[in-house]
């Protein structure tokens, strides 16, 4: 330095003060021209404003004012076929350089940093927020709100879902439950959303429902004594044995998931909110009128729907019921049981021997299709005639024969 002052025969305090002239006139561009000062601040991890300035198949040049160039791949652009050379694009240095000298940038991670700065700015715990669900990993749901958020598979619905992935490419509408800003994780529940909507609907129904009113409802879950009916925020009833008035051996042969139905509210417990629900309300009941369609003393043919120790439930007609007792079923034969003589599906003449319409019960005969064998004995068997038989039961006071 005293070498070159001495030689241009400049004093050190003159050169001082030109070089502080330059820096408040602004000039301080002409010695930059000799020291890029900008160097010194190209740190990992920050963003930059590049230009690029060339296009190599797939690779993007990009001058981003450093002493060597950097390279970012075209599949990280969302329009490939809109880039240009001289476009200015922010890029994130991820390292100074790579081995063959240039440094590595990355247009994606630029975006979701600037993404993630975006949200937090715009956005708390609490926020309603929609986008889309873009894959699923580990646990649940990718969700792009403008940058990628995690919504656990818990918190997919109401119910739990079998498999997350038939909500993939929709968009859904859910709730900021956490918000990481330090590892720039946001967590996110679409449930906790429907289930504050689902209140809502619920207090509104339970204000303005009334019995015997018909409603449309959607089936969400079926049990073998029923199916549960979404109403509109809370879920009713529909037990089994108001589905249909025929016999049904399980509710899937009625309903199934997912079905839109109508049904009658047939029984409504605010206080508890519980609602009873009925579909074969809907329809004519077929004991109306089964007086007039079964006398009492006709013959009917029926087949037979089920075996009990005590009797056969025989099917007159469609939601139409008889039972024949064991006792009603043969003159001179002592049943254990009616599968001695009967079997499901098989078809059977009866006779009507009562009815009580309330209580929709029909008492059917099968010994009173044939003649009583008791009211011809006496002349079949008169007092003193010998005859042969089989002895059936021995008792301390006689024999059965």
């Amino acid at each position: 330095m005293h070498s070159e002052v001495k030689r241009w025969e400049l004093p050190p305090e003159e050169l001082e003060s030109q070089v502080n002239a330059i820096l408040e006139s602004g000039n301080a561009l002409e010695l930059g021209s000799l020291y890029d000062d900008s160097m010194k601040n190209f740190e990992v991890d920050t963003i930059l404003t590049g230009r690029i300035i060339n296009i190599i198949g797939e690779d993007v040049v990009v001058d981003v004012g450093y002493k060597s160039e950097g390279v970012v791949g075209l599949d990280e652009f969302d329009r490939r076929d809109e880039v240009a050379i001289g476009d200015e694009i922010e890029v994130l240095l991820e390292a100074a350089e790579d081995d063959s000298g240039l440094i590595v940038l990355s247009k994606r991670k630029a975006a979701r940093i600037r993404g993630w700065e975006k949200v937090i700015s715009t956005h708390k715990e609490g926020d309603v927020v929609r986008g889309i669900a873009i894959r699923k990993i580990k646990g649940g749901l990718l969700v792009d709100i403008g940058v990628p958020v995690f919504l656990p598979a818990s918190q997919v619905g109401i119910r739990r879902t079998a498999d997350v992935s038939e909500y993939i490419d929709k968009e859904l509408e859910c709730k900021i439950i956490k918000i990481d800003e330090v590892r720039r994780n946001i967590v996110v529940s679409r449930r906790l959303l429907l289930e504050e909507k689902r209140d809502k609907q619920k207090d509104a129904l339970l204000t303005e429902i009334e019995l015997n009113e018909v409603r449309k409802g959607l089936v969400k879950n079926i049990a073998d004594f029923g199916a549960f009916v979404d109403l509109g925020g809370i879920d009713g009833l529909l037990h089994i044995t108001d589905m249909s008035w025929g016999r049904i051996a399980h509710p899937t042969e009625v309903v199934k998931i997912d079905q839109e139905i109508e049904v009658k509210i047939i029984s409504l417990d605010l206080e508890n909110e519980r609602i009873g629900l009925g579909l074969k309300q809907l329809m004519p009941s077929p004991w109306d009128g089964v007086e007039a369609q079964f006398p009492v003393g006709t013959r009917v043919m029926g087949i037979v729907v089920n075996l009990t120790s005590y009797g056969a439930f025989v099917r007159l007609t469609e939601g139409v019921e008889g039972l024949v007792h064991i006792s009603e079923m043969s003159w001179t034969r002592r049943l254990n049981h009616p599968s001695e003589m009967l079997s499901i599906g098989e078809e059977v003449e009866c006779i009507i021997l009562s009815i009580n319409k309330d209580k929709q019960e029909i008492s059917l005969g099968i010994k009173q299709v044939a003649d009583n064998p008791w009211d011809t004995v006496e002349g079949k068997y008169p007092p003193g005639t010998v005859i042969a038989g089989k002895g059936r039961i021995l008792t301390n006071y006689g024999a059965f024969v």
